[in-house]
């Protein structure tokens, strides 16, 4: 039983590593990102740093089941956001309004697939629209685990425990108290 709690923290700590690899090669990569591009990855990141700090805590307590339950939220979170910027920022049909594609014609200067926006005004837009999605898609995300959640707990009874309540029992007689205005009665 030892050597499956070692395993486990040991796995858990690799999980870690690559969350904070993962979160290093984003940054790194981030840095040429500007503007709206430069949004969604700044966005991308903070999930894997939620990541990270869940991945953490679920293996410093592996019997933690919010822990688990952040680090799988954050990891489908990663997933959806990913998907999401794809269509965002590659799709020139889903970019937002007063933005476009700038394709590279060999320069190296220019960056291929980066997302310019013609005005102060429309990248605010823009910036806007990523924070809208970033929170329906998180609401999304957290509206279906409370839904699972809801239906787990009420299949679930633990062992143990009866379907119905039962009565308290006491050793002496019932005497009854009356209460008046938080000042008890003598019996």
């Amino acid at each position: 039983m030892q050597s499956l709690n070692i395993l486990s923290g040991v796995a858990g700590f690799l999980v870690a590593c690559v969350f904070g690899q993962e979160l290093f090669l984003l940054h790194f990569h981030s840095a040429d990102h500007v503007g709206i591009e430069g949004h969604y990855h700044w966005l991308l990141q903070l999930i894997v740093f939620i990541s990270l700090m869940a991945a953490l805590a679920a293996t410093c307590f592996p019997t933690s089941f919010p822990a688990a339950l952040v680090l799988s939220n954050s990891v489908v979170f990663q997933g959806c956001w990913f998907m999401n910027m794809g269509l965002m920022l590659w799709l020139p049909q889903f970019i937002s309004a007063g933005c476009a594609v700038r394709l590279a014609e060999g320069t190296d200067d220019d960056m291929l697939g980066a997302v310019i926006c013609g005005s102060r005004e429309a990248e605010l837009r823009a910036r806007a629209l990523a924070n809208l999605q970033f929170s329906w898609i998180l609401a999304g995300i957290l509206i279906f685990t409370g839904c699972i959640s809801l239906k787990l707990a009420a299949k679930y009874r633990p062992r143990d425990f009866p379907a119905d309540y039962e009565q308290l029992q006491s050793k002496g007689p019932d005497v009854h108290i009356p209460t008046n205005s938080f000042q008890q009665a003598g019996p």
